[in-house]
């Protein structure tokens, strides 16, 4: 969300009932089981919370606040393809986060494909992408 020249859509918590929400667990947690047990039984907890204040009338848009950071959610971006090419390098690189790095990396498979000129230089290494 934090690239300008972009246009973003994102599933409202607010409006959507969430009483099956998925989630994303990161592979530090879980390669180990005790860590994995631990943040299963949060997200389970945090299910178990959100759909007791739903069933007390609570409004979703205020239930939502115990759901964790982890919770998924979708989003619908646009950009050009001069952002796209800023967005891959800086999200891409050995330095982002493994999460969006992953994202990017599957961008830009699909635009190597459909738009194989303007990403050509792009290089997608084992969990990187570089710029030729």
């Amino acid at each position: 969300m934090r690239h300008r020249l972009a246009s973003y859509t994102q599933k409202s918590q607010r409006y959507t009932k969430e009483t099956k929400f998925k989630y994303v667990t990161p592979e530090t947690i879980e390669k180990k089981e005790e860590a994995k047990l631990c943040f299963t039984s949060f997200m389970e907890y945090c299910q178990v919370v959100y759909n007791r204040l739903i069933e007390l009338g609570i409004p979703k848009e205020d239930a939502r606040y115990v759901l964790p950071n982890a919770a998924e959610t979708e989003i619908v971006v646009t950009m050009n393809f001069r952002e796209l090419r800023h967005v891959i390098k800086e999200r891409g690189s050995k330095k982002a986060q493994w999460e969006i790095r992953q994202l990017v990396i599957e961008m830009l498979k699909i635009l190597k494909q459909k738009a194989p000129t303007v990403f050509q230089d792009f290089e997608i290494k084992d969990n990187y992408v570089e710029l030729k």
